[in-house]
């Protein structure tokens, strides 16, 4: 059964729900750009609240390697997604960590940068230009499916409760990542999507 990640937790309820659920992981993206971010401060107040048995992910878009290892330590982190043009060497940097490198996929040729990377699972996500994730739009499963040659897979990129049990049984992805299909607006997530987004992975 694939795990589930709930990306872009910006507040406690919306944690607290997700953790209800039995998810595998939280996500907060340190990254201010993003309409989902979280500040170190707001996502260490609700670490504190969040069982051991749930993973609490920081996602970074080509940060200092100083300042992830602050929030890592700050926030108590389980693991560090990149999701920008981090290098190799780069992710390389946190041994202390489980580490996923994020990649938004638009052609055969985009994966040839995939083997560089030793880390412990990759996240295939939604090509786009000009915005590192979030942007709703489905990613290439077929892609993805590719990608499990190089190790375990994370399928991100337009998932909600209406696509995910077809991404399950075409990709049979390590997990599943979800934001914008869980929503009400950006940061604010749905407790109803929530609930049969994670029925509908669960789901025989």
């Amino acid at each position: 059964m694939a795990k589930i990640k709930i990306c872009g937790i910006t507040n406690l309820k919306d944690a607290l729900t997700a953790v209800n659920l039995e998810v595998d992981a939280l996500g907060f993206v340190f990254y201010p750009p993003s309409p989902r971010a979280i500040t170190p401060d707001k996502a260490q107040q609700i670490r504190q609240e969040i069982p051991p048995f749930t993973l609490c992910v920081g996602v970074f878009v080509n940060e200092s390697r100083e300042e992830v290892m602050n929030v890592a330590k700050a926030c108590r982190l389980d693991a560090l997604q990149f999701h920008g043009n981090e290098s190799p060497d780069y992710c390389a940097f946190f041994p202390d960590y489980k580490v996923i490198k994020a990649f938004s996929l638009k052609d055969k040729a985009d994966m040839d940068a995939i083997p560089r990377y030793s880390v412990q699972a990759y996240l295939v996500d939604a090509y786009d230009p000009k915005q590192y994730g979030g942007t709703g739009k489905k990613a290439n499963w077929e892609l993805a499916r590719a990608a499990k040659d190089f190790g375990p897979v994370i399928l991100a990129g337009g998932l909600d409760e209406a696509n995910v049990s077809e991404a399950i049984r075409e990709v049979n992805p390590y997990a599943v990542d979800v934001s914008s299909g869980v929503e009400l607006s950006p940061g604010i997530k749905d407790p109803a999507k929530l609930r049969r987004f994670v029925e509908m992975v669960r789901r025989k």
